[in-house]
């Protein structure tokens, strides 16, 4: 009975420094979620800046002349899937990459996968899936354009020397709800139909051909866009990790309050014991 108790006492003790560490990651968590949330603002409205100089540049572009999206072979199709980059974030990784698997490409076209982050590229391995390219995901706000110029790097050079010719995007947004909810976006060829020509405003001074000139804003769009999914797939992973530590959360409390409740029965076992030997002593005594 003693030694029993002693090792409930030592679980239950175990069991409060797990708590604490649950909590902890809990609370880091949510903190960088609230960051990235705060950081969305001002990535957006740079990208917003982008498209009115976009539409600005495609009202002085000469007439019958289309700006060109992308150069390239006509066979290659990258599917890049922002993942989680540490634990504790449950099914965070698999709802990408099971989203990722399901985007489609055309008939005898050939599909690499890029993945960001570490733990979804275990998850990729563990799902018996190929990583034409890999990188870690973020673990700070701060990283978001180093990342972006990293992922844009990677993909421009496999655009330029033409084996590939498309690239979508899947990642992860914010809901606050019960799951992560995944978007897939195009990425490349830029569409530059989402930016209609701003021929009220006063046409603007140049000094590039505007063919160029739209080039170059469309990188940076891009850019941009990449800036933006990095921000919000850290959030999202953050949230991930809020909800599957509320729920580890919950689960330890619930084992806690079960061991101190045996706890609490052995002991009085104990004193009952105790106060039976103390009686049976005394009626042998009398």
């Amino acid at each position: 009975m003693t030694d029993r108790l002693a090792d409930i006492e030592t679980r239950i003790a175990t069991t409060r420094q797990l708590s604490q560490v649950v909590g902890a990651i809990r609370s880091i968590a949510a903190a960088r979620a609230r960051a990235s949330r705060a950081r969305l603002g001002a990535v957006r409205a740079h990208a917003d800046i982008l498209g009115e100089a976009i539409g600005r540049a495609l009202a002085v572009l000469p007439a019958g002349e289309a700006p060109t999206a992308t150069n390239g072979a006509r066979h290659g199709h990258v599917v890049v899937a922002f993942c989680a980059e540490q634990g504790f974030a449950g099914g965070f990784s698999g709802a990408v990459l099971d989203a990722a698997a399901h985007t489609t490409s055309p008939p005898g076209w050939r599909r690499d996968l890029f993945v960001v982050g570490d733990r979804g590229v275990l998850a990729a391995q563990e799902r018996g899936l190929t990583v034409a390219w890999s990188t870690a995901m973020i673990l700070h706000d701060d990283q978001a354009t180093l990342l972006a110029e990293r992922i844009a790097d990677a993909l421009y050079r496999r655009l330029n020397d033409g084996s590939i010719a498309r690239v979508t995007i899947v990642h992860a947004v914010p809901d606050g709800a019960s799951g992560p909810a995944v978007a897939v976006r195009r990425l490349l060829p830029f569409d530059y139909g989402r930016f209609p020509p701003r021929t009220d405003a006063v046409a603007p001074l140049t000094t590039l051909p505007p063919p160029l000139l739209l080039a170059r804003l469309a990188e940076e769009h891009v850019f941009a866009e990449l800036c933006e999914t990095v921000v919000l797939s850290h959030a999202a992973e953050n949230d991930a990790r809020v909800r599957a530590m509320t729920a580890a959360k919950e689960k330890v409390s619930d084992t806690l309050d079960e061991l101190r409740a045996t706890a609490r029965r052995l002991r009085q076992e104990a004193i009952t014991g105790e106060i039976v030997e103390l009686a049976t002593s005394a009626l042998r005594g009398g």
